[in-house]
């Protein structure tokens, strides 16, 4: 699974859909004395409201912009063309790809057997190695859907079997997940990047702390639940030795993260090469170490790979011409205005943004959040001194949120379906594993300055 996963209309009426929203713009464009943000927006929300999936959405949306504007359509095609340009895009791709790979590989297994070894024992045992094993994929994955899907489809029934409620099993994969929008390598951050032409490798560097600590939170959630509700634990003692052989037995599996992580910050090579080499290194041990990779396996992994990048494709196009159509019409200049009477109080700028970011991604993607949001947020938070890294990181716990909370949460599909419950049931068991996620938010406001720690020690302050 990916970041991506588009909420679609019937393919029937998508035709139908996009007329009777062009014809609203048009409307709207007379009633609102042609003031483009007005139409924008409520033309935006309006066809995603009707079923439009986001991107055609949010093109729609350009395409009205762009006509009260009187700017010529083809900004359509030459910020689809800017938007496809930058070479560090092809990262994506190849870490989708890998990821796929390593977990049709057998790699999933082996950092499973790792995780039980780890924490098995312990009440909630099974719960703990979820979260363990989707911290170690998520190193590898890049994608928290992904994370979820390759975790999740080995954990999820073990737990059942074991007595855990179904509700509950699903959102640890569900919520561990996530993690892999956190842990470095990740898609989110690439996009961030992208976005804002902030590094890469500060930003990689920077999520690691908070994906280990919010790891760490969620399994004292899932200790307390499962002890108040007598899930798991064999009781047994921990022993190094057990440890030790299925580290040395998966030893390949460890090693991934080693080698791609290592090499980007030894400055051996950069991301999008570190990328290039997961790929090698998932097709290498996939085929020859754990012989995991069949030609149907591989066929699925590029199947998907392909799948993937092209709904990224599309909806980076799209929302590339939204954003610069924000811009165009000063909508950051104006968000700047709004707030400036806090500019005192920049956690308190932060919590209004956090929340309105919570909010959205109940409802939009986490790639066009980051695209069009960022555009008009980054201004202001740069201007408030806050730290592009800190943001950057900030913005995807955020997104993370979006994955866990109906009705566009992809996490939770991924999870409900491997679960075999409703989409409903695995709402609520999600519900306490929130938590975690809104007290890092709230320390990321409160207390930013660990966040960039690592980064400023391999690389030095930013300036």
């Amino acid at each position: 699974m990916s970041d991506t996963a588009t909420p679609k209309a019937s393919s029937g009426i998508i035709p139908v859909i996009v007329l009777v929203a062009l014809i609203f713009a048009l409307i709207m464009a007379v009633v609102a004395g042609a003031n483009g943000p007005i139409v924008m927006a409520v033309v935006f929300v309006v066809t995603m409201a009707i079923g439009v999936p986001i991107p055609f959405a949010a093109g729609i949306a350009t395409v009205a912009g762009l006509y009260i504007a009187d700017i010529p359509m083809t900004l359509m095609a030459q910020a689809a063309w800017t938007a496809f340009e930058p070479f560090p895009l092809v990262t994506i791709p190849l870490f989708v790809l890998a990821g796929q790979l390593m977990e049709q590989g057998g790699m999933s297994e082996k950092l499973v057997n790792i995780a039980q070894k780890l924490v098995g024992a312990y009440k909630g045992g099974l719960g703990l190695v979820t979260v363990v094993a989707c911290m170690f994929f998520a190193a590898l994955s890049g994608s928290g859907p992904a994370t979820t899907a390759a975790i999740g489809s080995i954990t999820i029934p073990a737990m059942q079997e074991e007595g855990y409620k179904s509700r509950f099993a699903g959102a640890i994969a569900a919520a561990a997940g996530a993690l892999g929008s956190m842990i470095p390598p990740s898609n989110l951050l690439i996009i961030f990047a992208l976005v804002t032409d902030v590094s890469i490798p500060r930003l990689f560097l920077a999520g690691i702390i908070p994906g280990i600590v919010l790891g760490l939170m969620l399994m004292g959630v899932v200790f307390i639940i499962s002890v108040r509700n007598g899930y798991g634990g064999t009781g047994e003692p921990f022993r190094w030795g057990p440890l030790l052989e299925a580290f040395w037995d998966g030893k390949w599996a460890v090693m991934a993260p080693v080698i791609i992580l290592g090499g980007i910050y030894a400055g051996i090579f950069t991301p999008s090469e570190a990328a290039g080499v997961a790929v090698a290194y998932g097709l290498f041990v996939g085929l020859f170490i754990y012989r995991g990779l069949t030609w149907a396996k591989l066929f699925h992994a590029f199947k998907f790979t392909a799948i993937v990048i092209g709904t990224v494709l599309f909806i980076l196009g799209s929302t590339k011409a939204f954003g610069q159509l924000v811009t165009i019409f000063d909508i950051p200049d104006a968000v700047l205005s709004l707030f400036q009477g806090m500019v005192d109080y920049p956690w308190l700028v932060m919590l209004l943004i956090g929340a309105f970011y919570i909010i959205v991604g109940m409802w939009l993607e986490s790639i066009p959040q980051i695209i069009i949001f960022t555009a008009v947020f980054f201004p202001l938070v740069t201007s408030l001194g806050i730290d592009p890294v800190v943001f950057g990181i900030f913005t995807v716990m955020t997104c993370e949120i979006g994955f866990l909370t109906p009705p566009i949460g992809v996490n939770l599909f991924v999870a409900a379906r491997i679960s075999k419950i409703s989409i409903e049931e695995i709402s609520v068991g999600v519900l306490p594993l929130l938590i975690p996620y809104v007290a890092m938010i709230l320390i990321l406001v409160f207390y930013a300055d660990w966040v960039t720690y690592l980064p400023d020690l391999v690389y030095g302050p930013s300036r």
